[in-house]
């Protein structure tokens, strides 16, 4: 479902500005193919990747996942590199303002426990598709959850 979402959004933006696949892929610094299927919902796109793209665009995250119909948002900084620290920082925060323990966050997620752990301690980045879920049950914007605003 992420997937269709981001393809379509990502497709329409790319064709918005008059720009072919490979065109995008050498932006983002990746293959046609592996773009290709981003666009067409075969695979999802990384959170790096999506804020590259969103960089680029000079659109919001939340736009593009559609969890918002604003494609600009004045109070939202250009990261070039996602802090991994900050992210999990808010993941942490958003578990704990909605009483959860690690377990109950990974349960919602299905996923392990070690993974948030990891996600929240800035071990790892978090996967574009959790992100989303975490965004949109929680009513958050993505963007604020990599700190590119207030």
């Amino acid at each position: 479902m992420v997937r269709d979402m981001l393809g379509n959004r990502i497709k329409d933006l790319r064709e918005d500005n008059d720009l072919t696949q490979k065109d995008v892929a050498n932006i983002l610094g990746v293959s046609r193919s592996i773009y290709s299927l981003w666009e067409i919902g075969a695979k999802t796109i990384p959170l790096k990747h999506l804020n590259h793209l969103c960089n680029y665009y000079g659109i919001t995250m939340d736009y593009v996942l559609k969890l918002s119909s604003k494609k600009k948002n004045k109070n939202i900084k250009k990261i070039d590199i996602l802090e991994k620290k900050i992210i999990g920082d808010n993941i942490r925060l958003i578990r704990k303002e909605n009483n959860l323990t690690l377990r109950a966050l990974a349960k919602e997620l299905n996923t392990t426990s070690s993974t948030i752990s990891a996600y929240e301690t800035g071990k790892t980045l978090i996967l574009t598709v959790f992100a989303y879920q975490i965004c949109k049950k929680y009513k958050i914007s993505l963007d604020w959850l990599c700190g590119k605003c207030s």
